[in-house]
């Protein structure tokens, strides 16, 4: 069943790689408009999620954030499959601006360790291909279930010879050993943690459990910090990736004082485009002792 269960997701990210465009950013707005129309998991995810961190914002208002933001998570969906498919340089072509670009040319320029923090915010497949492209990214991350979807998504990750490492004990020894070489790592650090990994810290002020695995690398200025996210064009016409500094509290010796500061900054760059947040993620999934489950 599951080499089933490949073969067609395979199949599906080939014919999206076959699409023009435009075809990609209707396709995916369709599936994002199904997504809110037909009663699903993920729709009601997104209602707990906003709910939660929105409690004061109308309901009317919230409702309209819950649309938008299942429209974003359809296109991510056909916009991965693509970035997956397409040779780097034809989506690296639809990105038309990037903000602060030189802070990202001078932390490469200094030679010292470098990690790239993201999140689910707009479109970190894209972002990976610009990561890329710029200096030989180790990027971290989550492998498929499906083995055939694996390798073939690793596969075309790592089409401008860019290291892949798996979220393994093995992966993030190669990850670590990398970035004491004076490599750059890429990570995307809302993925919830086991409790043992992380700390609950605010999220737009729920208590959320949040790694503490990117402060440990950078604790003491062990390595630079930048955060940065690839976020969609209002026109359709590709992405502006927006880079930023990392807070200074980051790299303090003081783990929930840096894990805090790690919340913070994801919380501030999801609060400037909140529709393209992933709020499909089980974000809250753990809780502290003593507060309600979520979902």
């Amino acid at each position: 069943m599951d080499a089933f269960k490949g073969a067609v997701v395979v199949a599906l990210l080939k014919l999206f790689a076959l699409l023009p465009w435009p075809a990609v950013k209707a396709l995916g707005g369709l599936i994002g408009w199904l997504l809110w129309r037909v009663p699903n998991r993920s729709r009601e995810v997104v209602h707990i999620n906003l709910q939660a961190c929105f409690p004061d914002m109308p309901a009317a208002e919230r409702e309209q954030l819950a649309q938008r933001s299942l429209k974003h998570i359809g296109h991510t969906i056909t916009e991965a499959a693509s970035a997956w498919m397409w040779p780097a340089e034809r989506t690296l072509k639809l990105i038309r601006e990037v903000e602060n670009e030189a802070l990202f040319d001078q932390a490469i320029a200094s030679g010292k360790p470098l990690v790239l923090i993201t999140s689910h915010l707009g479109n970190w497949e894209v972002l990976n291909q610009y990561a890329a492209s710029k200096c030989k990214t180790i990027i971290l991350y989550r492998p498929s279930k499906l083995e055939v979807v694996n390798k073939l998504i690793t596969e075309r990750r790592s089409q401008q010879g860019n290291p892949l490492v798996p979220s393994t004990r093995e992966g993030i020894l190669k990850l670590v050993k990398g970035l004491r070489e004076g490599g750059v790592a890429g990570i995307a650090a809302d993925p919830e943690p086991s409790v043992s990994s992380g700390e609950f810290v605010p999220f737009f002020g729920v208590p959320t459990l949040t790694s503490k695995f990117v402060p440990s690398l950078v604790v003491g200025g062990k390595a630079q910090a930048i955060v940065l996210h690839a976020l969609r064009l209002d026109d359709g016409s590709g992405f502006k990736v927006v880079i930023e500094p990392a807070p200074e509290d980051l790299f303090a010796e003081d783990v929930p004082t840096a894990v805090t500061a790690l919340s913070a900054a994801m919380e501030r760059s999801v609060a400037r485009y909140p529709s393209q947040y992933m709020w499909s993620m089980k974000r809250f999934k753990k809780r502290p002792e003593g507060l309600p489950k979520l979902y």
